[in-house]
């Protein structure tokens, strides 16, 4: 295409270049060429379409341009002048065509080009043909670098992918025994937990072809397209049998079928459809491997994850306190650390961190470093990276009045005094006023180990300290000046109390029975047939049992406040001189004692052992594993 049409602009140059040059004649007006004609001037005319190129009697050349004159040439003809014509050239006559037609030709080619470029056929000859080409990257044996030395803190799920490594390494160890290859793999997990780098590792430790493409590669606008991507991925895979085909994000296209506003007929069920008969079909894939990632499995349609597809599940979740520390020791190899820095203090004081927050953990600290312009990162830099994820980034540049400033002082103090004295209540281990995020200020608990249950006495103690930041402004300035910042406590109060009393059956009028209805989606055809489950008397009744919740566990902690006002305010001042206290102020503060300066990278080992406990979280549970905050966020 780019070849024609240089062709035709070097061709459109060339033909007004020779008919510019040809008029090297002088020029003559036309009433003067009528005037010369008339006066017998005049002894030949040449007529090339409106132009007419003459010769004068005294052997002068000169070119007039001729209007549509019908009387010309008999004026040419009554003074006897030679009169010549010349024929239109063949060659003009399809260049003033082209020049017409070139601004349409010039969008058709663009068209065309455009559309070579979304079949994803290139610039190629055939690209029309490569449509519904897969777009699974092939990955031979040296070119992944990743092993499973590289992956910690998953050991349950690296057992499981080991053992089909090994299958397709040496099939006759569980053939003997009547063992047949898993079809595939699902891996389940939060984001960031490694599902991808697993899938990384086993491509780097199975040394066979490993095929790995998105869920979202198989959509198109055009129905077809995506089913025609699996076949050919399929076929590619059985001609380099044994390997392994990833498919990450799988719920981009492997969501529940007949469900929702859409037909059956779309893009994204026909594409479900061959995949589902292209893993277990009447056509047997022998030796190809499916592994699957995804962190919506509620979402996929059954007939994905029955056996025979996916034959096993692995669940790939947040590390406990053990994993935490692999995991980091991986990270923390890349990085220049100082002699002071203890993995196994960041680890225990990272509950709930997957391992991507880790790896940004060691980032994060190497940038501390860095600014600084030291040479190895310290446990100080440690310490602020995790300040930073866990609680936001400091806004320096943000100016408090001094009101504002002394108020949030006692919100926060408030919340760490209510938080201190609760039974079951996780561990203070910052309190600040430093502006961070969307907060004025933040109260942080960090858990004392991973948790994965919380009893109903924990709950109330935490629905206590959330409220303990608004009764400390009220107890100071008064209900008629307290502020809006505690509109994310009071949420998250709310929601707490509703839960114990609809969801975990922690009431003791209701019962153990489960009156909240499951939050289904429209795509997954739940919610459009849902039907409301309580009655007006049972409705009332929840509203007054979390009513009581809410009241009880107010009353609480306004009453702990009034009986420890001498702390609050030791806190709040505290607060305002340092703006941030840790975990050893606070001891001082709660033993009635004026704290010190803080220390210089706070509180790295926190109590507890850091043990985890050995159950796995259940739907429904509260999740009680990660760092509780509660902030004074301003109203937007």
């Amino acid at each position: 295409m780019y070849v024609g049409v240089a062709v035709l602009t070097l061709t459109a140059l060339n033909y007004f270049t020779s008919r510019t040059g040809s008029a090297t004649d002088s020029s003559m007006p036309y009433s003067r060429f009528i005037a010369a004609v008339n006066e017998g001037q005049v002894r030949q005319v040449t007529l090339d379409g409106q132009m007419a190129h003459g010769l004068m009697k005294s052997g002068e050349t000169f070119t007039a341009y001729t209007p549509t004159d019908p009387h010309l040439v008999d004026d040419l003809l009554k003074n006897r002048v030679e009169i010549k014509t010349q024929p239109p050239e063949q060659h003009s006559m399809l260049m003033q065509i082209f020049v017409s037609w070139f601004p349409m030709l010039l969008l058709i080619g663009v068209w065309v080009y455009f559309m070579r470029r979304q079949a994803g056929g290139g610039l190629g000859g055939g690209a029309g043909m490569n449509f519904g080409k897969s777009k699974a990257r092939l990955l031979e044996e040296d070119q992944v670098k990743v092993t499973f030395a590289d992956v910690a803190g998953v050991e349950e799920a690296k057992e499981d992918v080991v053992e089909m490594v090994d299958f397709l390494r040496d099939p006759g160890k569980f053939q003997k025994l009547g063992g047949k290859i898993p079809r595939g793999a699902l891996m389940v997990g939060p984001p960031g937990t490694g599902k991808t780098l697993l899938a990384r590792a086993i491509a780097g430790e199975a040394k066979v072809p490993f095929f790995t493409i998105s869920g979202s590669d198989f959509v198109e606008m055009f129905v077809g397209v995506g089913a025609s991507r699996v076949r050919d991925m399929f076929a590619q895979a059985k001609k380099r049998a044994p390997c392994i085909i990833f498919i990450d994000e799988i719920d981009a296209v492997g969501r529940h079928r007949g469900a929702g506003l859409g037909g059956g007929n779309d893009e994204r069920e026909q594409t479900l459809n061959q995949l589902l008969v292209e893993m277990d079909g009447f056509a047997g894939n022998e030796g190809i491997i499916v592994i699957a990632a995804t962190n919506r499995p509620d979402v996929l349609d059954p007939a994905l994850l029955r056996p025979g597809r996916f034959d096993r599940q692995i669940q790939v979740g947040l590390p406990d306190v053990r994993g935490r520390e692999q995991i980091l020791a991986v990270h923390a190899k890349r990085v220049p650390a100082a002699d002071d820095v203890e993995i196994k203090y960041i680890a225990r004081g990272t509950p709930g961190f997957s391992g991507a927050d880790l790896a940004n953990l060691v980032n994060e600290a190497a940038l501390f470093a860095a600014r600084a312009n030291k040479k190895v990162v310290e446990m100080a830099d440690f310490e602020k990276a995790k300040d930073k994820i866990l609680m936001g980034a400091e806004r320096r540049t943000m100016v408090m009045s001094d009101d504002e400033k002394r108020l949030t002082a006692y919100h926060e103090a408030g919340h760490a005094i209510v938080g201190r004295l609760v039974p079951e209540h996780d561990p203070v281990y910052k309190v600040s006023i430093m502006p961070r995020g969307r907060a004025l200020g933040i109260t942080m608990f960090l858990p004392e180990r991973d948790q994965y249950s919380a009893s109903k006495r924990k709950l109330e103690s935490q629905i206590s300290s959330l409220f303990g930041g608004r009764i400390a402004e009220e107890l100071i300035v008064g209900k008629e000046r307290v502020t809006t910042g505690a509109s994310n406590d009071i949420e998250r109060a709310t929601n707490l109390a509703r839960n114990m009393v609809t969801r975990w059956g922690l009431s003791g009028r209701l019962g153990p029975l489960a009156y909240s209805e499951e939050e289904g989606e429209v795509f997954l055809g739940r919610s459009v047939t849902q039907s409301k489950s309580v009655s007006g008397e049972t409705a009332r009744l929840i509203d007054e049992e979390i009513r009581s919740v809410i009241d009880v566990n107010f009353e609480r902690a306004e009453r702990i406040l009034k009986e420890n006002m001498d702390k609050l305010h030791l806190m709040a001042e505290a607060l305002i001189k340092y703006e941030t206290i840790d975990r050893y102020q606070i001891d001082e503060i709660m033993a009635g004692r004026a704290p010190g300066a803080p220390r210089d990278w706070g509180d790295i080992n926190p109590p507890g052992d850091g043990s985890s406990v050995s159950s796995e979280p259940r739907k429904g549970d509260v999740a009680v594993g990660t760092p509780n905050i509660s902030d004074a966020a301003p109203q937007h």
